[in-house]
């Protein structure tokens, strides 16, 4: 096939609300990433939470998001995606404007009314909602609006959009903070996701196959229940979220590795923008050259390059063998990526892409919940006990091996369903 004949098969595989959702997801991204990169930062210097509270809440906005993925699916199956995405873009401008707006004078009657903890608790729940009803949204809407021959490519499309979005949030939450106070990127992150409402009620058309059912509330509750009660397909989000584990510690442990055990001075910060600018540069041309790859392999094979990409760091522990590191972990999250976003979809039944699509993020959300302590482990028991810090990264590549290796005896035992394509 020529280059000509791609592009056009590209141009025309894709109906709009495929470009619509996906734009609107790239908005999303920049608004929660902004309010993530700021997020402590608000509680512990504005709020004057305790740094241990304010780690403790941030933690819990960002699991929230990927354990409310299931249950945002299945309510998108309910009410549909161009509904519920309007309805989760409308949830996330108003939670991120009152987020922002807690220590303003206005709001000071509710303050009064209400302890602080469990004030901020709420509203940290509320854009978790959002987020959770917009990802399976987009995923699903990627699968019906997506014409089979460019499916995988238009789940790379998805993911380096997430990734410029990943890229622009806290550039953007920096640019705001430094000229104006931290609040206002809270209200800067509402203003992008309170477009892009309007720009799913104007321009998003409900991407309905004409041989899927409508869902009843009575089947959407159903579906959820039998998607949790399919062991295979548990057994593997579990397997998976393994993946996340090693993949967390990029944000978790190695900028206290960098700055404990190799320069103080580095900007951490600045060097895991390495990470999306991978995605962001190489994902098509990775996608293209993997796209005959059965898609179950493909995530095995992701799994094992981002396990071995920490050996990098072992041999020369500098920081620019960890910029590589990151770029390698990088190549095995786009390898693996859109074709597992790709297999989820292709095993869902006909009405239940939303509930399928949902549950694909809870790998990440238990994979984040067990980083946090695992690694806070690790870097004490190797580092601060035993001196001995690179087996930090040891332990790390393990898990990544381990699951590699759980995901290849999973293929060949246990694995059934889905299409000769997701294979």
């Amino acid at each position: 096939m020529t280059f000509s004949e791609r592009f056009d098969e590209i141009r025309t595989g894709f109906e709009r609300p495929f470009w619509v959702a996906n734009i609107s997801e790239l908005f999303e991204r920049l608004s929660y990433y902004a309010a993530f990169a700021s997020l402590a930062r608000y509680l512990h210097e504005t709020l004057n939470f305790g740094v241990e509270r304010a780690s403790s809440l941030t933690g819990l906005f960002g699991g929230l998001v990927w354990f409310l993925a299931a249950f945002g699916g299945t309510l998108a199956d309910r009410l549909g995606f161009r509904r519920s995405l309007s309805l989760a873009y409308l949830i996330l401008s108003c939670s991120y404007f009152l987020i922002g707006s807690i220590a303003s004078p206005w709001f000071s009657p509710v303050r009064g009314a209400v302890p602080l903890v469990a004030l901020v608790t709420v509203l940290l729940m509320l854009p978790a909602l959002g987020v959770a009803l917009v990802k399976p949204c987009v995923v699903g809407t990627t699968a019906r609006a997506s014409k089979e021959n460019v499916r995988s490519i238009g789940y790379s499309i998805y993911y380096t959009l997430v990734n410029i979005g990943g890229a622009a949030g806290p550039y953007v939450a920096s640019y705001v903070h430094r000229h104006m106070s931290v609040e206002n990127v809270f209200r800067v992150a509402a203003i992008s996701v309170f477009a892009m409402f309007f720009g799913v009620l104007l321009f998003f058309k409900e991407p309905r196959r004409a041989d899927e059912p409508t869902v009843s509330l009575a089947q959407a509750v159903k579906n959820f229940g039998t998607v949790l009660s399919n062991p295979r397909f548990m057994l593997f989000l579990l397997i998976f979220s393994g993946y996340w584990v090693v993949y967390w510690q990029e944000f978790i442990i190695l900028p206290l590795y960098i700055h404990d055990y190799i320069n103080p001075k580095t900007d951490t910060e600045l060097i895991l923008v390495t990470g999306p600018l991978t995605v962001i540069a190489l994902q098509m041309v990775v996608s293209l050259f993997s796209q005959k790859m059965p898609a179950f392999r493909a995530i095995t094979l992701g799994t094992l390059i981002s396990g071995l990409a920490w050996i990098i760091l072992i041999v020369h522990p500098t920081v620019p063998m960890a910029i590589l590191t990151l770029f390698a972990v990088s190549l095995g999250e786009i390898t693996q990526s859109p074709r597992y976003y790709e297999y989820v979809s292709r095993l869902a039944p006909p009405g239940q892409q939303g509930t399928y699509m949902g549950f694909a993020f809870l790998p990440i959300g238990i994979g984040s919940l067990i980083a946090g302590k695992f690694g806070g482990m690790l870097i004490h028991h190797f580092g601060e006990v035993q001196h001995r810090p690179e087996r930090i990264w040891w332990a790390v590549s393990g898990v990544g091996v381990a699951t590699a290796a759980l995901l290849w005896i999973y293929d060949k035992t246990l694995r059934t369903g889905g299409t000769v394509a997701a294979k």
